[in-house]
């Protein structure tokens, strides 16, 4: 996980830095806690696949920006990463959003997704995990 912060830290480090110009508008980037995710029973491999993560987006201000991805064998770990708008006028209200990430399967064995959810109380990241199985085909229909 100290890849994930230090790749929040270049985020914000990137989005922040300095200027003298005042028609400069003020970033930084955020990850968010996935609420949701929409995914197949099963992958069937070398088939690409549509992958739905809804979130919450506090206000206004929040917009996508990317997703954090990292992989570890057939192990994924997703968050998002949205843009805030520091220095705008916000309307401070809870927004269901829905971005979409695609995903190829590759492999022939269970892919194991973890979804980054927040920190709990002792500032331990949480996930909601997802195992999907890869088959060689699709089934056929009778």
């Amino acid at each position: 996980m100290k890849r994930f912060a230090l790749l929040v830290l270049v985020f914000i480090s990137a989005f922040t830095s300095c200027s003298l110009d005042e028609d400069t508008v003020s970033v930084r980037t955020e990850t968010m806690a996935i609420e949701s995710v929409d995914m197949p029973d099963h992958f069937v491999q070398g088939e690409s696949y549509e992958i739905l993560i809804t979130y919450n987006r506090p206000s206004n201000c929040y917009l996508f920006y990317d997703f954090f991805y990292q992989i570890t064998g057939n192990e994924r770990v997703i968050a998002v990463i949205d843009t805030v708008y520091v220095d705008s006028v916000c309307v401070e209200e809870s927004v269901s959003a829905t971005v979409s990430l695609n995903f190829k399967a590759t492999g022939t064995e269970t892919y194991l997704f973890k979804f980054y959810q927040g920190v709990d109380e002792s500032g331990e990241d949480l996930y909601y995990l997802v195992e999907v199985p890869v088959i060689n085909s699709r089934p056929v229909s009778k």
